[in-house]
């Protein structure tokens, strides 16, 4: 594969672990488990692949709407990759971004994720970005207010709402995937993804194999991208 072709930048909508744990009678909380497993395998391949940022949407504003024990086996299961898997993705050089509304978070949950950014922030690997109490309309919103709280002089322009993101330091994705055969973006990044390549796989998320995930960067190498010149 042509190394110029690789996309820099990546996104993942991880859809489907409620539906793949009630194909084979599990529980939602297994297709859960389940999903956070392929989610190492799928960096991996990111990483070896040459890709240096992916970025991920793990739990949406909508979320917290869901049942109070899937949200709180949710929150469980962050803070246990936090508290437990940190070491091993530090000596995997993977740098851990987190965006979104994390003032949600409890204090416990918050305390770990800045402590897992400072603890990989001069890692050199790919960049996971984890999207967790994320809309893209919040998102919106809240650089409106950062903007307005700045009182800046003159008109706004692109470059300084890019800015007021909490992408600020990530760029834009080159190409989004979402898995289970939904057809949408679900609010995922919406000001970023506006030149983003989409691919829409049926597989569910914990079932997505190395093989689908080559054959998006080679289509994605095969096309013609543009941005709107």
């Amino acid at each position: 594969m042509n190394l110029a072709s690789i996309p820099q930048s990546i996104g993942i909508i991880m859809d489907g672990n409620r539906r793949w744990a009630k194909e084979r009678n599990l529980s939602t909380l297994d297709g859960h488990r389940a999903g956070y497993e392929k989610l190492k395998e799928v960096v991996r391949w990111a990483s070896k692949a040459g890709v240096k940022y992916v970025t991920v949407f793990a739990f949406s504003t909508e979320n917290w709407l869901r049942d109070k024990k899937e949200v709180s086996y949710l929150m469980d299961l962050f803070s246990w990759v936090l508290e437990n898997e940190i070491a091993e993705i530090h000596k995997e050089n993977i740098k851990m971004r987190y965006i979104g509304d994390l003032s949600r978070l409890s204090p416990k949950l918050q305390k770990l994720v800045a402590s897992a950014e400072k603890k990989t922030g001069k890692n050199t690997g790919v960049t996971l970005v984890s999207a967790v109490s994320y809309g893209g309309r919040k998102e919106i919103v809240d650089a409106v207010n950062v903007l307005r709280a700045k009182k800046t002089k003159g008109d706004i322009t692109e470059a300084d709402f890019s800015k007021a993101l909490y992408t600020h330091d990530i760029p834009d994705p080159d190409l989004i995937i979402r898995t289970s055969g939904e057809m949408r973006t679900s609010g995922f990044l919406p000001w970023q993804a506006v030149y983003s390549e989409l691919f829409f796989v049926k597989t569910f998320w914990p079932a997505f194999s190395k093989a689908e995930f080559t054959d998006i960067l080679k289509q994605f190498g095969a096309r013609q991208r543009r941005l709107g010149r």
